[in-house]
Formats: structure tokens, sequence, C-alpha cells
């Protein structure tokens, strides 16, 4: 078995992500407006806010999948005006090719890089031993659980070494305990990767284990942004700063 050490260490630096007087949304749509944001290369931003705040409309804006209204989007200081394998998405479903199994599945971006076969197979195979998928990799999707699959969809956005993963509700559908799992599971495999993360979620405890920084979206702007008190640990969700601030994210969001 290829061990998680042999997996391919990414040759670059997370990518900085950034806003300026940004308008987002669609043309006479808008749902963000004067959006002015840095996204700290390497590190983990969460994006919390009611529904219909415009968090996936941020993410997809990111993604180059959506143009600015108004205002500039750039990455590492160059106008961002289409998608890239810089920059990996992953959705709450899992979105993996029913008819390929978990190891052809993330193979695939890594073929599209032009690897060849058994290079491309040895990273697939790595990846999903980091992931705790080594005895699954021959499985057919619809064979594995919910969790399992989200696990298999990580691999899968990482296998290439994107420089960004844009990531919307992605443990949305899991239940508390999967969901803790996999949180703990991505805080495990991103480190070393260098990767810069964008997280949105509508859990705020998630949003508070996970993230380095915190964005609060509302009122169709970027209503504030955090610094999260760490270390990152579940115990120390007792910490005063922490507490602290978990109340005016919930404040903010109005529960």
């Amino acid at each position: 078995m290829t061990s998680s050490s042999d997996v391919r260490s990414p040759s670059r630096t997370g990518a900085a992500l950034a806003l300026r007087d940004a308008a987002l949304g669609r043309p006479g749509a808008p749902v963000l407006h004067g959006v002015d944001l840095d996204v700290v290369p390497g590190g983990i931003l969460t994006v919390v806010g009611p529904s219909g705040c415009g968090k996936s409309t941020l993410l997809r804006t990111l993604a180059g999948l959506l143009s600015p209204l108004t205002g500039e989007v750039t990455q590492d200081g160059h106008p961002l005006t289409s998608p890239s394998a810089d920059r990996a998405l992953i959705f709450q479903e899992d979105a993996l090719l029913p008819w390929r199994t978990l190891r052809a599945n993330v193979e695939l971006p890594l073929a599209i890089q032009g690897l060849p076969h058994s290079e491309r197979r040895a990273q697939a195979d790595s990846w999903l031993a980091r992931v705790g998928l080594a005895e699954q990799s021959g499985q057919l999707p619809h064979r594995v659980s919910g969790g399992q699959r989200q696990r298999a969809q990580l691999a899968r956005a990482l296998a290439p070494a994107p420089r960004a993963v844009l990531m919307d509700e992605p443990f949305g559908a899991l239940d508390a305990q999967t969901r803790a799992g996999m949180q703990d599971l991505l805080v495990e495999v991103l480190r070393g990767t260098g990767a810069t993360v964008v997280f949105v979620t509508h859990d705020v405890d998630e949003a508070l284990f996970l993230g380095d920084r915190v964005a609060l979206l509302g009122s169709g702007r970027l209503a504030a942004l955090h610094d999260v008190p760490r270390p990152r640990e579940r115990a120390a969700h007792d910490d005063p700063a922490r507490v602290a601030l978990r109340r005016e994210v919930l404040s903010s969001l109005g529960t």
C-alpha cells in the first residue's frame, strides 16, 4: 500500500484571492455589494450567513463561474475571469461519476492533467489511503456511504494539488458524527498541502472549528471578518474568546 507520505506535494503555495469593491450576483439581480475581502494564502476562510445572503454566489465568483457585476476579483493580483485547475470546487452533492470506481474518480483530474497511467494510479491510491478509503478504492460510489463518497470527493479535489479549494456546504447532508469526522479529516489532509480554502457553511460551530478567519455575510454585504481564536481543538469550545465570538456570530445571524 502506498503511504500518505508518498502523496505528491504541491510545488506552489496557496492562491491569494481578493475582491475589491465588488458587486456579486447575476445581471439585474445583485446579492452582494461593495465587497472588500482578502483570502490569506494557505489559510482557511469560513463563510456564514443566513439563507440567500450570497454565500454560494461568493464562492462561484471565486471559482470563476460568475463574473463580478462591478469591482474586481483577483488571484495573486491578476484578474480572475474563468475557472482554473488552480481552484477546486466541492459541493454538498458528491458529484462522483457513478460508473467509475472511487479510484477511477480520483484518477480523472490527474488524467486530464496528462499524468501517465502508473503515476495517476499511484497518486489516486495514495490519496484514497490518506482519507481512509484504501479498502474501498475499487467500489462504485453507490456501494459506499455518503461520508465515504465525500471522502472520495475530497481526495479527487486534492489529488491534482490545487492552489485553492472552494467548498460549498460539503458536509451539510451528513449526520452529526460523520460530519465531525469529516471536519477532522479535512484539517488533517490539508496539513502540508499549502492550499487556500474558502468553506461555506450554515453551521456556526463548524465555521469556528475549521476557520482561521470567519466572514459574516448579511444585508447584501460583508458584515464582519473575524480571526478565530486558536488552538483548533474541540475541547476549546469553552474558551472565553471563542464563546464571545460565537455569541457575536449568532447575534449577527439573528439566532
